[in-house]
């Protein structure tokens, strides 16, 4: 039976890389895959998974809170691959989910597991809680090497605490940072931010 997969990390990880290099080793077979993505991350173009060393293809499906898969065009896949997993509704990742079991194809989701407040995406928390397996993609920390846990959000040269859960940026605007750091950096005024709101 085919599995669903999470695999999640900080900013900077490598995620996006892992996707393109798992797409071209099955490509390099003759398989076909199809990758998916949220509509709403357009960083690097309408349609683009990007990784920041400059490697990119195009997803086959760009996917909206309410949007409903298709299990006839993802049937014959020999796996289905996702970026940005964090930003799925909960709903788009019970499908997911259903086509491991419908179709026995896998279903690899790339994403981060907490925002810059250290708190869940929808998407990334409904995986912790229905992901077959679940991976993480490691890097160090951008001040110290050690492990990279957090993601930290900056602006001005420093640590930003207050804002929306979602606002789309790459190295410009996050680092990768272990807690040591990530408590350091934002504890320069804005209160506890591991305490429940």
């Amino acid at each position: 039976m085919a599995k669903l997969y999470f695999r999640h990390g900080t900013m900077s990880s490598g995620k996006s890389l892992n996707l393109l290099a798992v797409a071209h080793n099955y490509e390099q077979k003759g398989e076909r895959i199809v990758v998916i993505r949220p509509r709403l991350d357009e960083r690097f173009g309408a349609q683009a998974v990007a990784s920041r060393v400059g490697i990119r293809r195009d997803a086959d499906i760009l996917v909206d809170d309410e949007s409903i898969l298709n299990q006839r065009e993802l049937a014959g896949a020999a796996c289905i691959l996702v970026d940005e997993a964090q930003f799925l509704s909960a709903a788009v990742v019970d499908q997911l989910r259903e086509v491991t079991w419908d179709l026995d194809i896998p279903v690899i989701c790339y994403g981060l597991r907490t925002d810059f407040q250290t708190r869940a995406f929808v998407g990334s928390a409904r995986l912790l809680e229905v992901a077959d397996a679940i991976e993480e993609i490691k890097t160090v920390c951008h001040f110290c090497n050690r492990k990279a846990v957090f993601n930290l959000r900056i602006s001005d040269g420093g640590a930003v605490v207050d804002g929306p859960q979602i606002e789309l940026g790459a190295d410009e605007r996050y680092r990768p940072v272990c807690g040591p750091c990530y408590r350091d950096h934002t504890a320069a005024g804005k209160g506890d931010l591991f305490r429940d709101p």
